[in-house]
């Protein structure tokens, strides 16, 4: 699956978090999260059917084990052979892309939502939603944070409790509190 910017898809942009739209989508999206964390995924045709439902797209072989949260689902887009551990939210009133051949370990929140800074406009509930784009055959540990506007590369591992602040190239290992690049990883692929 390719990760790189849809033509149709807003990629950044300013919303209110109590706008009727955004609360809509919210509940759809906490419903269907609902079902699909009673399904789980020993009733696999059910459970596929509700990811599809719930997902903007959905690849072959995806497995998310409950349970599994998001802010719209819709803007989720994930290639094939994707496993998601127990516990992980995907905030996305922005476009979330990831590849294939991704694993996502428990407790990790990539958020595309960003506060501002002005206590005024905290006020009134806005928020900055930037788009995140992960490559192939990435691999993040648990209890990872993936912050927005991030772009992480293919052949990538995000270590356990990393917080990814920045763009992340091809081919390597990051970690730590900012991510920061530790080794560069073979691409035997």
């Amino acid at each position: 699956m390719a990760y790189g910017k849809s033509p149709d898809v807003e990629e950044e942009f300013e919303f209110n978090l109590m706008g009727e739209d955004i609360i809509k989508a919210k509940e759809k999206a906490f419903a269907l999260c609902l079902r699909i964390n009673e399904t789980g995924p020993l009733k696999f045709k059910e459970y596929t059917a509700l990811l599809k439902k719930l997902l903007g797209s959905v690849g072959n072989g995806v497995f998310i084990e409950p349970p599994f949260n998001c802010s719209n689902g819709k803007n989720i887009h994930v290639g094939g052979d994707f496993l998601v551990g127990s516990n992980v939210t995907i905030s996305d009133e922005a476009p979330v892309y990831i590849g294939d051949y991704c694993v996502i370990g428990p407790n990790t929140l990539i958020t595309t939502v960003s506060h501002p800074l002005s206590p005024a406009q905290r006020r009134e509930h806005v928020a900055t939603a930037i788009s995140i784009r992960i490559g192939n055959d990435v691999m993040i540990g648990a209890n990872a944070v993936i912050l927005p506007g991030v772009t992480i590369g293919n052949n990538v591992i995000v270590a356990a409790g990393a917080v990814v602040t920045k763009d992340v190239p091809d081919n390597c290992m990051v970690g730590g509190i900012p991510a920061r690049i530790m080794k560069n990883l073979p691409d035997d692929t």
